[in-house]
């Protein structure tokens, strides 16, 4: 797992950055505005499911209970989303690129995958019912948030609509 996590790290990092060079003389970029209002409440939906979740998760049966399985998925999960947030504030606050816009595409593929992997790990053990639940619920809202990247890309890239 280890392997596979820091084989990630270093080809998505490396993407970003060579993308980000390629396109060093874009426009910087800016959110578009306003933000939709249900953006905010989806938002609050993904920190509480897709952050605060595996965290509890995390301590109580990864450290409280000592499920080392459930240590391995969760800590893994919870860096890989703790880099995109860090490649995220980078690319958009700091660089102002474009390239923040491909973020999730590479990292959400990436997490559901951990999150699948996670179900495998810890199938037939079951005292981890509830692991599993949960890991399901993150598959799910981690393909939801996902399509709604994908829908707002006229949005995100500032695309002239009909009401413009």
């Amino acid at each position: 797992m280890l392997q596979e996590n820091l084989l990630f790290i270093i080809l998505s990092t490396a993407f970003l950055f060579i993308t980000g060079w390629y396109w060093r003389d874009a426009k910087p970029y800016s959110l578009p505005q306003p933000i939709p209002n249900w953006f905010k409440a989806w938002f609050v939906t993904v920190q509480i499911l897709g952050k605060l979740l595996p965290i509890i998760t995390l301590v109580l049966w990864g450290i409280w209970w000592n499920h080392t399985n459930v240590l391995a998925i969760f800590a893994s999960y919870l860096v890989v989303l703790g880099l995109q947030i860090v490649a995220e504030s980078l690319s958009l606050r700091r660089f102002e690129s474009v390239v923040w816009v491909m973020v999730p595409y590479l990292y959400i593929p990436y997490r559901i995958w951990q999150l699948y992997q996670g179900l495998i790990l810890i199938e037939g053990v079951p005292e981890l019912m509830a692991v599993r639940a949960i890991l399901w619920i993150n598959i799910i809202v981690w393909i939801g948030n996902y399509a709604l990247d994908l829908v707002q890309l006229p949005f995100l890239f500032h695309w002239q609509t009909k009401e413009d």
